[in-house]
């Protein structure tokens, strides 16, 4: 089996996650500036065997579009034109940067460390990668 992908994607940053190739468990891989997503999926799948991008589509609770839903339509856009081949799916992301920084708690991560929103973005990934998986 290939592993999947999963993108938390924002104006600045972009957190990454991918599963294990069982597609059993899913760990945060890195945070990079989000200009660098395409050169950096490029690449990744030169080593890494990935059948599905799952992309974080960030919406209101009423489910109107937020400041970010319009940047992550434009990473799809990006992403399909490079990787025509490539399996995406949208997936909700609404509460995962919240669910993350309470797992960051949990964890006992310092404050410091906390505020660092790249280790947001990284857990958010991984948690929206996580709930795809569990729930497919």
């Amino acid at each position: 089996m290939a592993r999947i992908l999963a993108i938390d994607y924002g104006k600045k940053r972009t957190g990454i996650a991918v599963s294990d190739p069982l597609q059993i468990i899913a760990t945060g891989l890195t945070t990079i500036d989000s200009h660098e997503l395409i050169p950096f999926l490029k690449k990744y799948f030169e080593t890494e065997l990935v059948e599905l991008i799952i992309i974080g589509m960030p919406l209101n609770l009423d489910d109107t579009n937020t400041h970010g839903t319009e940047p992550a339509k434009k990473a799809i856009e990006r992403i399909k034109k490079a990787f025509p081949l490539m399996p995406i799916k949208e997936v909700d992301e609404r509460y995962t940067s919240k669910m993350a920084k309470h797992a960051m708690i949990e964890m006992g991560m310092k404050k410091k460390d906390r505020q660092v929103k790249g280790n947001v973005d990284v857990i958010a990934a991984t948690i929206m990668l996580q709930e795809y998986m569990g729930g497919s």
